[in-house]
């Protein structure tokens, strides 16, 4: 299969965690993985790039502040035109910050709101924009605990997470009579991650437990949205470890 026919897998948010391991899962599954982070980050990309070549999959790293309208409508029309037709994208940036409200600036509201909220919307847009034209397509928005509940600390976060999850309900609406599964995932509890590691002297024992969320095993999920027939699609499913209060 030539690049230009093998089906694209966009991931915006492509981290070290969490949105690597939806690239990689996605890879084995034959897609090429199109992995999108600020410019910052760009040597970290084409780490996750090679490893993902290194496994036998195909991977472009490609720099992009999701934030930034003009870019991202020229990022989605480069995948299409140079690299492959873009049959799943996946909104993956977190985002997350705690101040009291006292001390929230407007500036970190706003930034966070772009960020976790705006970006998405950017994103789902523009991949619409392709997918209805041929009739198919998913996206998949990465949500979180504050998704559902604002909590102490949380303005900024919650609110830009509550926007997003409005959004994947309304473009699920509007976009699955046109065979477009639109999906939102919760992600309720800690992902072992390298901020986890960094800062939770227990994650060992949890890991060992199943009591953190492993991103491998997230990946797999959105995976499985992807792959559901329209007779039954999910459009919101959240995940939790079994220990996990909730």
């Amino acid at each position: 299969m030539s690049e230009s026919s093998q089906p694209v897998c966009l991931v915006i948010g492509a981290g070290d965690d969490t949105g690597g391991a939806i690239a990689r899962a996605f890879a084995k599954e034959g897609y090429q993985a199109c992995l999108v982070r600020r410019p910052r980050h760009g040597d970290a990309l084409e780490k996750l790039a090679d490893s993902i070549r290194a496994d036998g999959g195909t991977a472009h790293a490609l720099p992009t502040d999701a934030r930034d309208e003009d870019a991202m409508v020229a990022l989605v029309e480069q995948i299409e035109s140079e690299i492959g037709p873009i049959e799943v994208a996946v909104f993956n940036i977190g985002a997350n910050v705690n101040f009291p409200i006292t001390e929230t600036t407007g500036r970190v509201y706003r930034k966070v709101w772009e960020m976790a909220a705006f970006s998405g919307f950017l994103m789902g847009r523009e991949a619409a924009k392709y997918m209805t034209e041929r009739g198919k397509g998913t996206i998949l928005f990465t949500g979180a605990t504050a998704s559902m509940r604002g909590g102490v600390g949380y303005s900024a976060f919650a609110g830009a997470k509550f926007a997003l999850r409005a959004l994947a309900q309304a473009m699920a609406r509007e976009l699955g009579p046109k065979n477009i599964h639109v999906a939102h995932i919760v992600i309720d509890g800690a992902i072992d991650s390298n901020f986890i590691r960094q800062n939770d002297p227990n994650v060992d024992a949890r890991r060992e437990e199943d009591a953190i969320l492993s991103p491998d095993a997230i990946a797999q999920n959105y995976v499985m949205i992807h792959r559901q027939t329209r007779s039954a699609w999910t459009h919101e499913l959240d995940l939790r470890p079994w220990k996990e209060s909730w």
